[in-house]
């Protein structure tokens, strides 16, 4: 179900950056097969370190449909995207999910980045 949530933000991400920029469909399906690395690696967060917690809620929590929290998702897709590295990660979920024990959840999630 997870997939499912993805794929449907995805795709609507995906649609409305096509109609800006002019692109129809040739391109959407492109995209959409070059971002199946994002969603192993979240697939690895979930199988690996969803019993970990930030803040106060579940790895597990926080990759399902049912949590409406984006800011998970996005922050580690730009993560594996390497739009942020791992300090400004760190920070921003430390920021966003405040605690003292959020450390062993992100050395975690490092350790299912590709090298």
């Amino acid at each position: 179900m997870r997939r499912h949530v993805r794929n449907i933000l995805l795709l609507g991400a995906l649609v409305g950056a096509g109609l800006v920029a002019g692109c129809g469909n040739p391109v959407l399906s492109d995209r959409i097969d070059e971002n199946k690395g994002a969603e192993a690696f979240l697939d690895r967060v979930a199988s690996k370190c969803g019993k970990l917690s930030v803040g106060n809620q579940q790895l597990d929590y926080l990759l399902d449909e049912s949590s409406n929290d984006a800011f998970f998702i996005d922050e580690s897709s730009k993560l594996y995207f390497r739009k942020v590295d791992r300090k400004a990660y760190s920070a921003d979920i430390n920021s966003f999910y405040p605690t003292d024990d959020n450390q062993p959840a992100l050395d975690c999630i490092f350790e299912q980045l590709p090298e």
